[in-house]
């Protein structure tokens, strides 16, 4: 019951709060008014004095005077509550100059709109879509100009405001240049793997470019992107492209932009290829088998791997390797080893070997006379050996009987790197290998001395 009694009295003392303010602010002011006038009248009035002082009268003329200004201020307050705003992203800039004697630098090609009103003309509005940001530049010459944007509304009651809308651009003059393009190949991953591309021939070569002087100046070269990947269901033999992109690029290989091509797009007729060689797996074997030990022999269940790749990386491979880790290796044992793939090669026809190797004892044998050869050296030098032990070589040779009763000098390679080197006499290793790998070589001169020097012109 207090509780009530508590909520009784707030609200009493409310609405108290309410009549006090409406007596004070309102009845109040307006009688003085209506007695104001009423007195100006006279006599005449005094019926309607008599009517409108009455209590009852100045409080439903108080009552629908404020009723008339709260629906007043609430209808104003609406408009203003219902205006709001809506961005239009990206509207494209239409320019209008003479494309074919200027090249215009600094405008955008879109800019943002906010437009601003009530909803539903905003609605409407984004509904219609068709306002158009302009920039008319046709009577502008080269310089520097500083333009404003506009934009045609096709709603008037709705505001608008352009993100940018005033702009500095630069206007240059148009000039021409005939180009080479060169073929440029991509997307190759999206062939099937044993595919490869041949000879790629464009419909014309020779191509037109424009822009500003200070832009072409930048251009080192255009390639035409032939994208193998838009080939649908490539397979073996020629295949047309069409609609072949144009790009110009600098001598740091960065797109050069504010370039037009003439023509825009290019055709090509791709061969499309799918080289292949039998090569031998040739068994590698890493570390040192056990002490007084020697590889006897090594087999393989896959002798030969086809390869796939473009012919000239075909051209240099003559076998493929296979790597098997010996060390310590104290008898028979079999192993199955994943053939990695060269770089380079696109495809094999066998990804994994099974390896069987043999063990023996091991015999040593010396074969002398190995000639020593030069490689990698610069064609512009020749090189001479120093001294009478520096042409030759003796090479120790340990193994199985078996293995080292077929190797002699001729299946001895021995050999100095002088890559790098130039003039002058020097000192380098000696690097000895075999055409038997069950079998390990080791030259007992293991550094010459030679005289390097330029040929004869």
């Amino acid at each position: 019951m207090k509780l009530i009694k508590n909520i009784s009295r707030t609200i009493t003392a409310i609405f108290r709060s309410i009549y006090k303010f409406i007596d004070k602010h309102i009845i109040v002011p307006i009688t003085k008014f209506i007695m104001l006038i009423t007195d100006k009248m006279g006599n005449r009035t005094n019926r309607f004095e008599k009517w409108l002082v009455k209590k009852n009268t100045l409080i439903v003329l108080s009552l629908l005077l404020a009723i008339g200004l709260f629906l007043y201020i609430d209808n104003e307050s609406t408009l203003m509550i219902d205006n709001s705003a809506e961005v239009l992203y990206g509207q494209k800039v239409e320019v209008t100059y003479n494309t074919n004697a200027y090249v215009i630098e600094g405008l955008p090609e879109s800019v943002d709109v906010t437009l601003i009103g009530r909803k539903v003309d905003l609605y409407l509005a984004k509904q219609l879509s068709s306002g158009v940001v302009t920039a008319d530049l046709s009577n502008l010459k080269v310089g520097t100009h500083t333009i404003t944007l506009n934009y045609d509304s096709p709603i008037t009651s709705v505001d608008y405001k352009l993100d940018p809308s005033v702009i500095n651009i630069s206007i240059y003059s148009k000039i021409s240049e005939a180009r080479t393009a060169t073929v440029d190949v991509i997307n190759t991953n999206k062939l099937d793997s044993k595919l490869s591309i041949g000879d790629v021939t464009l419909n014309q070569n020779e191509v037109v470019i424009k822009g500003a002087e200070h832009t072409l100046s930048q251009v080192a070269t255009v390639k035409a992107l032939v994208d193998v990947g838009k080939i649908v269901d490539p397979d073996i033999g020629v295949t047309t492209l069409d609609d072949i992109a144009l790009v110009a690029y600098d001598s740091d290989g960065n797109i050069v932009e504010n370039v037009e091509m003439e023509p825009a797009k290019l055709s090509a007729t791709i061969n499309i290829e799918s080289p292949s060689k039998e090569v031998p797996i040739r068994v590698v074997p890493e570390g040192s088998v056990e002490f007084g030990k020697a590889i006897d022999s090594i087999t393989t269940d896959v002798n030969t791997v086809t390869i796939y790749a473009n012919q000239d990386v075909l051209d240099n491979v003559d076998y493929i390797p296979v790597e098997v880790d010996v060390t310590n290796l104290s008898e028979e044992k079999e192993y199955s080893i994943i053939i990695s793939k060269p770089a380079d090669i696109q495809e094999m026809s066998v990804n994994t070997v099974n390896v069987k190797i043999t063990l023996g004892d091991e015999v040593t044998k010396e074969i002398n006379d190995v000639t020593i050869a030069t490689i990698n050296l610069d064609q512009n030098y020749k090189a001479v050996a120093i001294g009478e032990d520096s042409s030759k070589t003796s090479v120790v040779v340990k193994g199985t009987q078996s293995v080292i009763d077929n190797i002699d000098a001729s299946s001895i390679t021995a050999q100095v790197d002088l890559s790098g080197y130039s003039e002058g006499d020097y000192e380098v290793e000696v690097i000895v290998t075999g055409e038997d790998n069950k079998a390990t070589y080791t030259p007992k001169t293991t550094k010459i001395k030679v005289r390097i020097s330029k040929k004869d012109s």
